[in-house]
This record gives C-alpha cells, sequence and structure tokens, in this order.
C-alpha cells in the first residue's frame, strides 16, 4: 500500500473505504492480491451494470483490437460508431417511440450535464436551470452548480450561480406537493424566480439518498414545463441502462423529456463513454461548439453494440432485473423490520436508512470484513445502497444480502 500513500492524492476516497489491492475480477465478484473473494455490490458506482469483465463484451473488444480496429477516431466516422447507432436507434430507441438525435461528448457524465445545460441555454436564450435538493449531476463547474451536495460543492473555490434550487418530489413529506411551489412562483411575476431554461432532475435520485419521484409528479412537472417553454433534461446517467427495471429510468411515467443525458454502464464495460439524447428541434448546435478530444470511445462503441445486442433485444433480461429487485426488497425489508430501519429506491438501486453515518459506515465495515463491497448514499451517507451488477447471479445475490444483514446485526451491536 505505500505506493498508494505515497503517490496518490489526499482526493482518493473509495480506497479509504476498502483497504486492499484488487488483482482481477469476474461477474460479481473481486479479488484482491491475497486472494480474498468479494461480492461486489458497488459495481464501479453503477458503470458496471453488466458485471466485471462480461464475457460478451470482452470478446468483442478483443476481436475489434486484434483485426486493429479504430481506438481514436474525435467524432470522425467508424464503422464501430455505426453498427453502436443503428443498434441503440433500432433496440433501443425505436421500441420506446423515442426520437433523438445523440451528441457524443466528453467521456464522463458530467460532461454530458455540461453539454445538456448549454444547449438548453442556447435554444431558449435564457441563463437560469432549475434543479432540485438532493441531486446529483456531476463535479465540473455547471454540473456542480446543479448538485446539491455541500461537501462537493465546497470544492469548487468560487460561487455557483444561474441555477435555482426547489423540492424532489416528497421533499417536505408525503402530504405537500412541491410542485405547488414551482408552478405558484412562475405565475407570480413578484416570486423572484428567472424563467428557466430548463430543469434538470433524476427520476430515482443515486448521490441524493434513493429518492424515487412518482409517476404523477413527473408528469405534472411535464406538463408546467411544456407550459412555460421550460426544457426538460433527465440525468439518467446513473439511474439508467437497465438499473431501475427499465432501460430508461423515466419510462413507467410516460413523460418525454427534451434532452437526456447517459453515461455510466453505457459502455456495459467500465468504458468511458457519454453521449446526450437530444430531441431534434433542439439541436441547435453549431459544428465543434460542444467538443473533446475523447468524444466517441470506439472501443465503448464496440462493447455497448455488443450487450444492446445481447441483453436488449427482448424483454427478458429487464425482467431478470425485476425479479432479481424483489429479492433485494425482500431482504432489505427483513433488516427494517429487524432494526426499526426504512428502505429506499427502486429496481437494483435501493437501500436501507439505518438513520446515520456512524451506523452506515460500521456497516461498510463489517461488510468489507466479510467479503462484501458497499457504499453508502444520502445527504448524511445515512443509507447503505445496494448496488450490484444487473447481470448477478441469484445464489451470489443472495449470499450478498445476507453478508449485509449479518454487517447491520454487527453495527447495530457496535454502534
Amino acid at each position: 500500500m505505500k505506493v498508494f500513500d505515497r503517490m496518490e492524492s489526499n482526493v482518493q476516497s473509495y480506497a479509504r473505504s476498502f483497504p486492499t489491492t484488487f488483482e482481477y475480477a469476474r461477474g460479481a465478484e473481486l479479488f484482491d492480491v491475497d486472494g480474498k473473494r468479494y461480492i461486489d455490490f458497488l459495481a464501479g458506482a453503477g458503470s458496471l451494470n453488466y458485471g466485471h469483465n462480461n464475457p460478451v463484451c470482452k470478446e468483442a473488444l478483443i476481436d475489434y483490437i486484434q483485426k486493429d480496429g479504430v481506438a481514436h477516431g474525435l467524432d470522425m466516422h467508424t464503422d464501430a460508431k455505426a453498427d453502436f447507432l443503428r443498434t441503440y436507434e433500432d433496440l433501443i430507441l425505436k421500441p420506446r417511440d423515442m426520437d433523438y438525435v445523440i451528441q457524443f461528448t466528453g467521456p464522463t457524465g458530467a460532461n454530458a450535464v455540461e453539454a445538456a445545460i448549454k444547449l438548453a441555454r442556447k435554444v431558449t436564450d435564457r441563463t437560469n436551470i432549475v434543479a432540485f435538493t438532493n441531486g446529483f449531476h456531476g463535479v465540473t463547474m455547471g454540473a456542480l452548480a446543479a448538485t446539491g451536495n455541500q461537501h462537493h460543492r465546497g470544492g469548487a473555490g468560487v460561487p455557483l450561480g444561474n441555477v435555482t434550487r426547489l423540492p424532489y418530489d416528497g421533499y417536505l413529506g408525503a402530504d405537500f406537493d412541491t410542485l405547488d411551489l414551482f408552478e405558484k412562483m412562475l405565475d407570480d411575476n413578484s416570486s423572484g424566480l428567472d424563467m428557466p431554461a430548463a430543469v434538470i432532475f433524476e427520476a430515482v435520485q443515486g448521490e441524493g439518498g434513493l429518492n424515487v419521484a412518482s409517476d404523477e409528479w413527473l408528469q405534472r412537472l411535464e406538463k408546467i414545463c411544456h407550459k412555460h417553454d421550460i426544457k426538460i433534461i433527465l440525468d439518467c446517467i446513473q439511474a439508467g441502462n437497465g438499473r431501475t427495471g427499465t432501460f430508461f429510468s423515466h419510462e413507467r411515467s410516460g413523460i418525454k423529456p427534451d434532452i437526456i443525458t447517459t453515461s455510466k454502464s453505457l459502455s456495459a464495460f467500465g468504458l468511458p463513454f457519454a453521449v446526450v439524447l437530444i430531441g431534434r428541434p433542439l439541436d441547435e448546435w453549431a459544428p465543434g461548439e460542444h467538443n473533446g478530444t475523447f468524444r466517441g470511445n470506439n472501443h465503448a462503441f464496440v462493447t455497448a453494440t455488443a450487450a444492446i445486442k445481447e441483453y436488449w433485444k427482448d424483454d427478458q433480461f429487464a425482467n431478470s432485473v425485476n425479479e432479481k429487485a424483489e429479492v433485494v426488497t425482500k431482504h432489505l425489508q427483513a433488516m427494517a423490520d429487524k432494526h426499526g430501519m426504512s428502505i429506499k429506491g427502486r429496481g437494483l438501486m435501493q437501500g436501507l436508512n439505518v438513520g446515520s453515518e456512524a451506523i452506515s459506515d460500521l456497516v461498510v465495515e463489517e461488510s468489507f470484513e466479510r467479503g462484501l463491497i458497499i457504499e453508502t448514499c444520502g445527504p448524511d451517507d445515512e443509507i447503505v445502497k445496494v448496488f450490484p451488477p444487473l447481470t448477478i447471479e441469484e445464489d451470489k445475490l443472495v449470499e450478498g444480502l445476507e453478508l449485509m444483514a449479518a454487517a447491520v446485526d454487527a453495527a447495530v451491536a457496535r454502534a
């Protein structure tokens, strides 16, 4: 471990919770240099929905590299890009009646958010963005301005402006529709709310605490935005690519966002890859107006295409995710009932609200000792977050949940 202590910045975070050196990984398992096995309920913070070294993606990538396929081509046309675009259109967009053009941004989700916000401001000639409490959209300046977390905002070093924060669904309690406030402020010329270019939101908030917006709330938000010509930006970076049981996190509600950002598991292999889906009438970019050297990762095109063809050609994979989600809910509810806690989230992004960071930190520690990698989320890191690969075998899923339950018992006893 000495080389990490000597050479790596203090900014590292996950390594502090999991103090070992990992050597290889397969599916839902990680192995360290001493040969110890860990079940992975972190999944690259949502970038490994199809598991570590997914064999379908790995084979496709190795074949592409062996034939000297183009690795880096800026945004020039390649056969790998063409195959991805055709596959994404045919298997993802068309079956969902989604008519978007695709912008390849820099390789991070935050860069996709930056592009989405810039485009909304460009097409509306407005500057203000409405974001919601507990939202997390990245840590570059524009994305950070829309992010609520004070720990991350504090790292900016400059004021973060041109964003109005409003309460997310349920923020003021189950009996208060937070959109009453938004609508009232829009209709009142003296409210002080500058007419927004866009709203940006997650249908299921990941880092903010696994808060789930109801279908009714999302539908009303859409109506309000249409009334005032406010563009709707769905941040589907962590909650996308099947994580909530549908490919996109908003599908159940039936809303049609103007712009969608997606990244994380889009490559299906942990490779950097991010895109912005833009409703065709909004594609007002001038050539190169938002660019980046690493936009359009051809290796990621290859692995993404392989995964979509394998897992999204029909409903079988999505059905399996929802079946596993029921297993997670059952086990989490048992833990919650035993300790007077509660559960949150949807699909395979659920979690246990243990009440405090002091207890959640102990759960992570006890889990790690037992061979389970798991993290926390929420405004006070009070939620232990179950985030396994979507491809995890059910026996390994149950094994991990049983390890978690034992860790919760131990943490409560120590607290």
